[in-house]
């Protein structure tokens, strides 16, 4: 600077540049960004090591490589066609308009929803559109990790036979088909989102479509061999522990987020969450220890999972004394599908959930669907909701209504789901097997990647006696 003068870049020159445009509030920025990758950090590597370890050894690989291509696969579908379609202006009152989401000037502006403006039945506006104090590019972020999830959560379901290059085909089309409705309809301004239905974080935009979708694609998929079936035993139940424990803290940054802001309706989110977790955790484990005898970690990984999915509808709109309650009841009631009636059950046991996702995901995000239907509180309701005066059953007026708002938005997500993933499985069959050949069945890993999770012999190479050496029994452990 020939004149002397100290120059200042221009993205930290205050209100003065684009950079740092008059809308924009670093906190939320700063707090939406650090919540989009406490979410990416549930899929990769939360998720990638939780499949890792839960499943039997010889399906380790594969099953962790199910999430991780899922989680690169919807980036780019998202940026390109899929964002649009769940959060752009409206093409039908159930999906949004298909366009990318790739330019500078998209990108950098001002984040809005433009199908999300709610007007009276007199055709005044009760709630303007959602425009968050951030850019655009923040809001794409953040709801591309929900929508990774999902496909990943799907993947539980259909772990140890699916095709690889089925599941390739399967992400990008139940991603376009099913995802972006669910979530335009409920979230983006769509004709769930006008009506008052009730999901504060993924409800019915992820978790009941996960559990429906999974169940669907593993009954056309197939069931895993017999003798999988019959033992399938985790192969690192610590890998399994340390992905449950990242699905835990990262969604803080699930329902956290939700308000795109950091206000007090995150805060009493995140509250919630872990209120309802750690109550389904201890409920879980203390019918185990009375019906089994035996307290389960793997049981403890899935209450941690039902907890969390429970609270999720109504995180930031029940409040605390609600979500132990609903932790009671999410740590009892996925029990008794899973435990019980599962086996009980003809039709779950035809169709071989392998990480029972059903019960999990769909049975625990529809039991918080109605709950939120009875717990969601009008103070709460009115920090968030685009309905004014909206509120649960239990705090009377018109409550009876939003717990019947919230039984038929379930039904519309599980029937549409149901009919759309069939749709989808049927369609790629015609192109590729869905489940791979016996073959690769009765070895795993190796026949489809030709790589194993642990290395025994050598530097990663099957056992060669060749190499190795013989293996040498002790007679100790013959006598």
């Amino acid at each position: 600077d020939q004149s002397g003068k100290m120059s200042v870049p221009v993205a930290y020159q205050g209100n003065t540049s684009a950079a740092v445009a008059d809308w924009l509030n670093k906190g939320d920025n700063a707090w939406q960004l650090t919540a989009s990758t406490l979410v990416g950090l549930m899929s990769v590597p939360g998720m990638v090591v939780l499949y890792g370890g839960v499943v039997k050894k010889k399906w380790a690989v594969n099953s962790a490589f199910m999430a991780l291509y899922a989680f690169a696969a919807v980036w780019i579908c998202w940026v390109v066609w899929a964002y649009n379609m769940s959060f752009g202006e409206e093409l039908l009152p159930f999906w949004g308009k298909a366009g990318p989401a790739l330019d500078q000037a998209f990108l950098v502006g001002r984040a809005s929803l433009p199908a999300t403006a709610h007007y009276r039945a007199d055709g005044t506006l009760e709630t303007a559109m959602v425009e968050p104090y951030f850019p655009m590019a923040t809001v794409v972020y953040f709801q591309c990790v929900f929508a990774a999830i999902t496909l990943i959560l799907v993947a539980g379901s259909l772990l140890g036979r699916m095709s690889f290059l089925a599941w390739m085909l399967f992400v990008p089309l139940w991603l376009t088909f099913s995802y972006t409705v669910g979530a335009f309809s409920v979230w983006g301004g769509g004709f769930l989102f006008h009506w008052g239905v009730i999901d504060y974080c993924g409800g019915y935009v992820i978790h009941i479509p996960a559990g429906v979708a999974g169940f669907t694609a593993a009954y056309w998929v197939g069931p895993r061999t017999k003798k999988d079936r019959e033992s399938f035993p985790p192969n690192n139940i610590l890998f399994a522990l340390t992905g449950a424990g990242l699905l835990w803290m990262g969604w803080a940054g699930f329902n956290g987020g939700g308000p795109y802001a950091a206000n007090v309706d995150s805060s009493m989110a995140i509250l919630n969450t872990n209120i309802c977790t750690a109550a389904s955790l201890i409920v879980w484990t203390c019918l185990d220890a009375v019906f089994f005898k035996k307290p389960s970690v793997v049981g403890a990984v899935q209450a941690v999972i039902t907890g969390l999915v429970c609270i999720t509808p109504g995180a930031g709109v029940v409040q605390g004394w609600a979500a132990l309650v609903m932790g009671v009841l999410a740590g009892s009631v996925p029990w008794y599908t899973m435990m019980v009636l599962h086996k009980r059950s003809k039709l779950l046991q035809r169709v071989d959930d392998t990480l029972g996702v059903i019960h999990t995901h769909g049975v625990a995000g529809l039991l918080g669907g109605v709950l939120t239907g009875l717990f969601a509180e009008p103070n709460l309701c009115n920090l968030f909701l685009p309905v004014t005066n909206s509120r649960g059953a239990f705090y009377g007026g018109n409550g009876g209504a939003q717990l019947g708002k919230q039984i038929a938005g379930a039904l519309f997500v599980i029937g549409w789901n149901v009919v759309v993933t069939s749709i989808i499985c049927v369609v790629i069959r015609l192109v590729v097997p869905l489940r791979m050949s016996e073959e690769k069945l009765a070895i795993g890993d190796d026949a489809v990647h030709g790589e194993e999770a642990y290395a025994l012999w050598g530097d990663g190479e099957h056992y060669d006696d060749t190499k190795h050496g013989a293996a040498v029994v002790p007679v100790s452990c013959i006598m």
